[in-house]
């Protein structure tokens, strides 16, 4: 038997904040009203079947909305579009308002200037602690534009100058993204 005690919330924070990941934004329809979040927990899942998974947190207000019905996009943020980050990154977001925004083919919004877009509808969801482990499958990809991408590293943006940081500043931790 482990004698070993859990991390608490803000060590497992600190120690996952070392681990760099890409920043999407991920979009759905409710009632013709467009709904999203940003998201940072988003990976591929298997070629064939074509499969993505992202991670959303069961307090956000647009996850639940999206998964009603039943498609998303996950549209994939280049370094340059921090203004779209903060948009869907707090709930005190302007979100959709004044955004030049297109209705994709699957009838999901595409964001502007992104790197990748991925269009695919709900396969699974697994509860996993607060959150929901979302599975989908691909119908349709785009790469609309070649850029650097925009990335989350200890609680930050980029990873410049971030050798000295010992733990990182929480950026969007209060908001819950998802």
């Amino acid at each position: 038997m482990s004698t070993a005690i859990e991390p608490s919330p803000l060590e497992m924070r600190a120690a996952m904040g070392n681990f760099a990941t890409g920043v999407t934004i991920v979009t759905g329809l409710d009632d013709g009203e467009p709904v999203g979040f940003a998201c940072q927990s988003f990976a591929s899942v298997s070629l064939e079947p074509p499969l993505v998974l992202f991670c959303a947190d069961h307090s956000g207000r647009a996850w639940p909305r999206i998964r009603r019905s039943g498609r998303f996009t996950v549209n994939v943020l280049g370094e340059d579009q921090a203004d779209l980050c903060q948009r869907f990154g707090s709930s005190r977001g302007r979100k959709f308002e004044e955004l030049d925004w297109e209705l994709s083919p699957e009838g999901t919004p595409s964001l502007p200037g992104t790197l990748m877009r991925v269009h695919a509808t709900v396969e699974n969801v697994v509860v996993a602690g607060d959150h929901d482990v979302v599975i989908g499958r691909v119908t349709r990809l785009e790469t609309p534009h070649r850029a650097t991408p925009m990335l989350f590293f200890r609680g930050r943006f980029g990873i410049e100058d971030q050798h000295e940081q010992i733990a990182p500043d929480l950026w969007g931790w209060g908001d819950h993204w998802g």
